[in-house]
């Protein structure tokens, strides 16, 4: 299968310090990644720059053929592909959810009106949320804010889902509201990379883990590699993660 994502030798530097140096990897049509590491390792930073929110150094970024890398890359272009949920909600709290939702396809795509209420029914229904359709946020719970985040990505249609510790500001409960909706996601055939903490997700619904140290991946394998690390820094890993 052809790669979707593709990185080569990524370096990215914030003022002296080189966050991400060297990394490569390559993401198929479909597949779901988890990529896990302590704070620091470079793990968010390699989701933003996919995203080109970051502007790397050196090195090649390729996403449904766009080159990421390339200053003259049009960034409307590559976003109607690559939809990217953050830890933050990040919803509007004067907009209804369904202002929220068709905001980017009325305005990027010039969807109609009518046309992008549709895409907000049919993305709602896909997180389990028809009934908020009209709701503020203020009205809905923490993790119900999170699953309006995703429904507003997948409204656009993308190609890629990037998902950058989105559960990390709920509870439990919440949490679980949210990784099921990841989950069915995966079961449709989205490609998605799933920056996360939750080990029990990436065991249970990742095609590959990628374990990110010192802004290098380290180790990578299917959910199974988690049971019997290989390298002693993946083991202290998740040793201090029990």
């Amino acid at each position: 299968m052809s790669a979707v994502v593709s990185l080569r030798d990524v370096h990215k530097r914030f003022g002296q310090v080189e966050v991400l140096r060297g990394v490569t990897l390559d993401i198929a049509a479909g597949e779901v990644v988890a990529v896990i590491g302590r704070s620091g390792s470079g793990k968010s930073t390699a989701l933003r720059c996919i995203n080109r929110l970051e502007v790397i150094q050196s090195g090649t970024i390729e996403v449904c053929g766009h080159a990421v890398h390339d200053p003259a890359l049009d960034l409307r272009v590559l976003r109607q592909d690559v939809g990217m949920v953050f830890q933050s909600y990040n919803l509007f709290p004067h907009l209804t959810v369904a202002e929220n939702i068709t905001l980017a396809p009325r305005r990027v795509k010039r969807t109609p009106r009518a046309e992008a209420r549709s895409l907000a029914e049919e993305a709602l229904a896909r997180v389990g949320l028809s009934d908020k359709i009209d709701a503020y946020p203020e009205q809905l719970s923490g993790g119900q804010q999170q699953r309006v985040a995703i429904a507003r990505s997948l409204a656009m249609h993308p190609k890629v889902m990037l998902f950058d510790e989105v559960t990390s500001a709920l509870d439990p409960h919440l949490t679980g509201e949210v990784l099921k909706v990841m989950e069915g996601l995966a079961r449709g055939g989205m490609t998605m990379i799933v920056v996360t903490h939750e080990m029990g997700f990436a065991r249970r619904v990742a095609d590959r883990v990628i374990f990110m140290h010192t802004g290098l991946v380290w180790e990578t394998g299917p959910g199974q590699m988690l049971a019997a690390p290989q390298t002693p820094e993946l083991k202290d890993f998740l040793a201090a993660d029990l």
